[in-house]
């Protein structure tokens, strides 16, 4: 402010001051004499001048600059993650039988997979999703699917080929499981993939005063990696309705106490088979999840019992196949770093079953696994097994150390 600017601000507000402000005296004072035109005049000029100099206010919606350009982006881009699982095994036998397409399946290195994961919100309305599983020698696209996010009555629909909700650990991928390999009865009954393809899901939850959810999928029958008690390799194309494998589900859960929650799924799935003859194949199964956390616990331990079950029943030229299986496993999450677990696999077999003509008896396997967490984008995992299946002269022995890694960003999973 200039040095004129200030005499006519103080002279604006001595005027001001004498206006309302009058001296006191001992005596009253007469009434001050009204303003002469002159001082009325400076008085103006002094306040415009004052107004003139003092810089605007930012408006009320001011943001700093680029942050409009910034969200714009930001909603462009997917959040994106890439995980890597590798394995080095020990087998005893040159055929160890494993049943997971992504399972070490002998002695020495294994590139289990390298999965990109993409996802993002499409608008207010839907979300897409994307798995794009690279091997050694090829790419595939394990899941991609659109999900609604506004639907009323607490409905939601999936579209596009996804892992169907059929018992608990089918709809997972390779990293979110506790053991370096897939359930022996999900590979027998699924494939080496488990159970996936295109279709429409709808889910629905329910307004009981515990959680309970209803899922219902239509999709397609064929596929070697994922639907072999079904259609399989075969595709005969689709003439009807009843050309669909359809999938239904009961997701529950009860949380028994602050510390103590438990999730139970009932499952069914009905479909053709390639056998001829309008041929039907029906699994169903049963899953229960158990989850003991001490809130209070400054280690973050928790103990997690996993039990899932399944029977088939598959029609054949003259005759009805029946077969069933399951595991359970028990995992033990000491603190944020070390944990380990233990699981046993049960699955029967058949005589002369023209999908697995060796599966003629009784198969077991048990495993052992102790895992080292160096953070949360990382794990190094070592398993121990011994599988027993019947038809064989000789047991055989397993050890696998397997490695995980993790950059980007991954949605949490499941309960």
């Amino acid at each position: 402010m200039s040095h004129t600017t200030g005499a006519r601000s103080g002279l604006a507000v001595g005027l001001f001051a004498s206006l309302l402000f009058p001296p006191i005296t001992a005596r009253a004072a007469p009434p001050p004499d009204p303003p002469s035109a002159d001082e009325l005049r400076q008085l103006e000029e002094g306040l415009a001048a004052d107004a003139a100099e003092a810089p605007p206010p930012p408006p009320a919606t001011a943001e700093p600059a680029g942050t409009a350009v910034g969200r714009f982006l930001q909603s462009m881009n997917p959040d994106i993650a890439l995980i890597l699982d590798v394995a080095l095994a020990a087998f005893s036998d040159r055929n160890p039988l494993q049943v997971g397409a992504h399972d070490p399946t002998g002695t020495g290195f294994t590139f289990q997979q390298l999965e990109l994961s993409m996802g993002s919100n499409v608008g207010p309305f839907f979300r897409l999703d994307t798995n794009i599983v690279f091997s050694q020698f090829g790419v595939e696209v394990e899941e991609a699917y659109g999900t609604t996010l506004a639907l009323p009555g607490h409905l939601q629909i999936r579209a596009g080929q996804f892992l169907t909700r059929f018992g608990r650990i089918n709809a997972t991928h390779p990293h979110t499981w506790s053991f370096v390999d897939q359930p022996l009865v999900l590979g027998k009954f699924f494939g080496g993939e488990g159970n996936r393809g295109l279709g429409v899901e709808v889910s629905w939850l329910t307004p009981l005063p515990w959680y309970v959810e209803l899922i219902a999928t239509a999709g397609q029958a064929d596929g070697a990696c994922c639907s072999r008690s079904y259609y399989g390799a075969d595709n005969p194309g689709v003439d009807g309705v009843e050309d669909f494998l359809y999938t239904f589900a009961v997701k529950q859960f009860f949380p028994l106490s602050g510390d103590l929650g438990l999730s139970l799924g009932l499952s069914a799935q009905l479909g053709p088979n390639a056998s001829g003859n309008r041929n039907r194949t029906d699994v169903y199964g049963m899953d229960l999840y158990l989850r003991w956390r001490p809130a209070d616990s400054t280690r973050r331990m928790a103990l997690s019992l996993q039990l899932e079950a399944m029977f088939r029943s598959r029609q054949v030229p003259g005759d009805v196949l029946q077969d069933g299986g399951g595991f359970a496993q028990l995992v033990w999450n000491i603190d944020p770093e070390w944990e380990i677990g233990a699981r046993y696999e049960l699955v029967s077999g058949i005589s002369d079953d023209p999908l697995d003509p060796d599966w003629s008896g009784l198969r077991q396997r048990g495993s052992l696994e102790a895992t080292f967490y160096p953070s949360h984008f990382s794990r190094i995992r070592l398993q121990g097994g011994l599988d027993d299946p019947s038809w064989r002269s000789a047991p055989i022995w397993s050890a696998v150390l397997s490695l995980e890694l993790v950059i980007g960003a991954h949605g949490a999973h499941r309960y």
